[in-house]
């Protein structure tokens, strides 16, 4: 071709050839990609080395030390018994109760029962009364009776008034069917507990062998859902054996001048039932009073042993419960803010032809101290109000609400007893 038939870009005649390979840099490049791969899993290995063992300390495990140390747990785990076993096993695990063991049970409670029948009596009151036609007769009362003390060659008997009320003689039959005189001590009006004792003298030795005092519970030995067995006469028939469990402990019941703590259960009781309640240690937690009863007159209520202890101790002692006539309530600080009521013991109600009536005492009055004692509390209220004489005249003070506020009223109150 000559030049004039050349193309205007002619000129440029160079020609694009592919790179040549360098196989010596791509495999030093793959070298370092391998290596850079071995170090980063030698980290992942490191770190995972390290972290398990906290992870698993974290899950409550234990770090694996080896098929030794496994080998060696499994063996301590063999050797511990049945018994550990069971107690982690799950519920569905376990094996359910049989009706033998719900009679072993039963078994095993009625043995507490019968061995604290030995402190149980019965109580007779004789009346003398006469008929229509005036011919004179005597007729039998009876109840249980729970042997509660020993002291000064006298055993301490524990029972309610009613079953000794008008009685002209008092006889007292022991679980061996030995019978005795007793001597009314004192009685409570308010609580309807009655003191009675028996000379140990009376009595011949294989009595005296054959009964038990009863033990008294300490304090908060009781609490809902408590298994309990009901003594004496619950059903009316003396030393029935009934066991159940506590349904509340929270229950409250006001009597002039107190409050008590009230047990609940859901034992079947007669109205007119009575007894005592025991615990699985065979102490006694409680007495039962019916006619406290917070709920249902068929089911068995008892008062706590505790806080009747401070009048029984009185009537065993001989000496007259002082009685002031007033129901009452503790105003606690919450109620105080709440109704602006001052705090001290709110009198709810005041009994007809009481002390308090007579001293000038009314409904919605808020006590603050008696005998020159303050009071801040019901408890404490009950605590000072033992401690007095009856017949003698305290002076008490009250914050009444007027016109113009909550006024400071001093009243002079005579102590009196309850028949």
């Amino acid at each position: 071709m000559s030049d004039k038939q050349q193309p205007k870009n002619a000129f440029v005649r160079e020609q694009i050839k592919d790179k040549p390979k360098n196989y010596k840099r791509m495999w030093v490049r793959l070298g370092e990609s391998a290596a850079c791969g071995g170090v980063f899993a030698l980290a992942v290995c490191l770190v995972l080395l390290f972290m398990i063992p906290v992870l698993r300390q974290e899950e409550g495990s234990v770090p694996d030390t080896g098929a030794q140390d496994s080998q060696q747990a499994s063996v301590e785990e063999t050797e511990q018994g049945s018994e550990e076993k069971e107690e982690t096993q799950t519920p569905e695990e376990r094996q359910p109760m049989t009706l033998d063991d719900y009679q072993q049970i039963q078994t095993e409670l009625y043995a507490i029962g019968n061995t604290a029948n030995k402190s149980i009596v019965t109580i007779t009151g004789v009346v003398s009364d006469t008929d229509w036609f005036n011919n004179s007769y005597e007729r039998e009362g009876q109840g249980c009776g729970t042997i509660i003390g020993e002291r000064g060659g006298k055993l301490w008997i524990l029972t309610e008034k009613k079953t000794i009320k008008d009685a002209a003689k008092i006889k007292v039959t022991f679980v061996n069917d030995a019978v005795a005189e007793a001597k009314l001590v004192r009685y409570d009006g308010n609580t309807g507990l009655a003191a009675l004792t028996v000379d140990l003298e009376d009595l011949e030795t294989s009595t005296q062998n054959a009964i038990t005092v009863m033990k008294t519970a300490g304090l908060n030995t009781i609490h809902k859902g408590s298994i309990v067995i009901a003594l004496g006469s619950p059903l009316g028939t003396n030393y029935s054996i009934l066991t159940g469990t506590i349904t509340a402990t929270n229950n409250e019941i006001s009597t002039p001048d107190n409050n008590y703590s009230v047990y609940t259960t859901d034992i079947v009781a007669s109205e007119n039932g009575s007894g005592v309640l025991i615990n699985m240690d065979g102490e006694l937690v409680g007495v039962v009073m019916q006619s406290y009863s917070a709920a249902s007159a068929n089911t068995l209520t008892a008062v706590e042993i505790s806080e009747l202890m401070p009048v029984i101790d009185l009537l065993f002692a001989d000496k007259e419960v002082p009685y002031f006539g007033v129901h009452i309530s503790t105003v606690t600080q919450h109620i105080a803010q709440k109704y602006d009521i001052p705090k001290g013991i709110y009198i709810k109600k005041v009994e007809m032809d009481s002390p308090a009536m007579d001293a000038g005492l009314q409904s919605g009055d808020v006590i603050r101290s008696v005998a020159g004692q303050e009071v801040a509390s019901a408890e404490q209220f009950r605590e000072v109000l033992l401690q007095l004489t009856p017949k003698e005249t305290y002076s008490v003070t009250v914050m009444r609400e007027g016109t113009k506020g909550y006024k400071k009223i001093t009243c002079k109150l005579k102590a009196g007893v309850l028949q």
